[in-house]
């Protein structure tokens, strides 16, 4: 079974007890309107564990929220490990269940990779690894809360991740796609660059532009996309990219996605994004005047290392 729907991989807020909501930590940025600390509920979370502001999150100042995924962790949390019994209804396991939260959600993660490896035809040499530890994987994901809270999910990360960069390899293989991984490219001008197999495996591409880019059988894991322009970029076949990547980025109507994918609401049309980009060439021509690009760089790399 490697659909990510058989799997449960897909987010479902209603059988959820809002646990992004609650688990997780943010700060006042450019992201979130406000402050709130890890286990503390989002002012916006209702007694039914919806969020009161859910249609108009980006135009409140939480745009955060509609680029996380929780790859199905949290109905998992919720319906399955804790059998339905909520942190309100039961305020002593609040603290767990949001420890547990968070390993799930590194394991549904995982278990996302390691679906979309085992359909690269390119990664056959490695399927019967792949399958042993997508099985793992899901095994861990039904062990009890205690259990779940003590794992060690960084080593278990770290076997699997051996897995998915040798599939990466494969898909990649013949295309002598450039060598990215882990590069610091913060807005860099990569409009039209020749990607296409290149490995961009945590590659930092926050506020790049990739207007027209080929990044077709690139590598994306891990890589930071948050504000770069993929406007009429083509991502077709594209590695280990997640719907959570696509949503931080910009993008139009003739951004070109990998099948499992869906086009963000908040993207461009093809007419907009045009006249997006015009602006944006107008500030970076009288920003490298003023000296003001270096500054909106390193406005990135702090919201990166938060």
């Amino acid at each position: 079974m490697t659909n990510p729907r058989e799997l449960g991989l897909l987010a479902d807020c209603e059988s959820c007890f809002g646990l992004c909501c609650v688990a997780l930590p943010f700060s006042a940025s450019a992201d979130f309107a406000v402050d709130k600390a890890a286990g503390e509920p989002c002012h916006n979370l209702r007694d039914d564990f919806r969020c009161s502001i859910h249609e108009g999150l980006r135009e409140r100042g939480f745009p955060g929220c509609t680029v996380f995924d929780c790859f199905g962790a949290g109905q998992k949390v919720s319906r399955v490990t804790y059998e339905g019994r909520s942190w309100r209804a039961e305020p002593a396991s609040a603290r767990q269940m949001f420890a547990v939260f968070a390993v799930m959600r590194q394991l549904h993660e995982l278990l996302w990779y390691l679906a979309e490896a085992l359909a690269l035809e390119a990664a056959r040499p490695v399927r019967e690894p792949l399958r042993r530890a997508l099985a793992e994987t899901e095994r861990l994901t039904r062990e009890r809360p205690d259990v779940l809270e003590k794992l060690d999910v960084a080593a278990h990360r770290a076997e699997v991740n051996e897995l998915l960069l040798r599939a990466g390899e494969l898909a990649r293989a013949g295309l002598n796609g450039r060598e990215h991984r882990g590069a610091d490219l913060i807005g860099a001008r990569l409009a039209k660059a020749d990607l296409r197999g290149a490995n961009l495996r945590g590659a930092y591409l926050i506020g790049a532009d990739l207007r027209g880019a080929d990044l077709r059988q690139a590598d994306l894991i891990g890589a930071d996309l948050r504000g770069a322009d993929l406007s009429g970029a083509d991502l077709t076949g594209s590695v280990f990219l997640t719907q959570a990547q696509v949503n931080a980025a910009r993008g139009d109507s003739v951004t070109r996605l990998p099948a499992a994918l869906t086009r963000p609401a908040h993207w461009a049309s093809a007419s907009q994004a045009a006249g997006q980009a015009a602006s944006q060439a107008a500030g970076q021509v009288a920003g490298g005047r003023s000296g003001g690009g270096r500054g909106r760089q390193s406005a990135g790399r702090r919201s990166r290392r938060r």
